[in-house]
């Protein structure tokens, strides 16, 4: 163990704290077409965090809310431990805010504006031992856009079968 600071003792000391997937919207790849993606901090509670790391947490219904040029989560569930303090009272669909950096705001928020823009949150992972939310710039698909995504997704998934198929019989000689 190192008591001075130092990147070398540092890095060596947290092996592999790169970003870890906590929880996932498969439903906005589905739902949105994803122009820009964007990392963000949260600000969280204590209980929120003893929670996330426990895996309760659902982002399926989360989405993103500009107020006061600031952004926020909201719908992203984290229910609370059993053994969560007696003195807080945790509520799992609290609003969080969300971090980044001004320019990076102002720039969301003029596109946000524009028509048919929305923000959605993709996932939540760690980087760096934090908590970060992967946020995308997206406009809702139409409905025949998505029967498109379901059948090229159908189509992708026989041929990786037909491919199987045909390589594990092989000519027979």
């Amino acid at each position: 163990m190192c008591f001075i600071q130092c990147t070398d003792c540092i890095e060596s000391e947290r092996p592999h704290l790169t970003a870890m997937s906590i929880a996932e919207n498969r439903r906005a790849r589905y739902d949105y077409h994803l122009e820009e993606q964007h990392e963000a901090g949260m600000v969280l509670q204590g209980w929120e965090i003893k929670a996330i790391r426990a895996g309760q947490v659902q982002l399926t219904d989360g989405y993103v809310v500009i107020r006061d040029g600031e952004l926020y989560l909201i719908g992203c569930r984290i229910n609370a431990l059993r053994s969560a303090s007696t003195h807080v009272n945790p509520e799992a669909d609290r609003t969080k805010k969300l971090l980044l950096h001004k320019e990076e705001i102002k720039r969301l928020v003029g596109k946000v504006e524009q028509k048919g823009f929305t923000l959605v949150p993709l996932d939540l992972h760690y980087k760096d031992g934090r908590v970060k939310a992967q946020i995308a710039l997206a406009k809702g698909k139409a409905e025949h856009d998505k029967r498109n995504s379901v059948k090229e997704k159908d189509w992708e998934r026989e041929k990786g079968r037909l491919m199987r198929h045909k390589v594990s019989s092989g000519p027979k000689d």
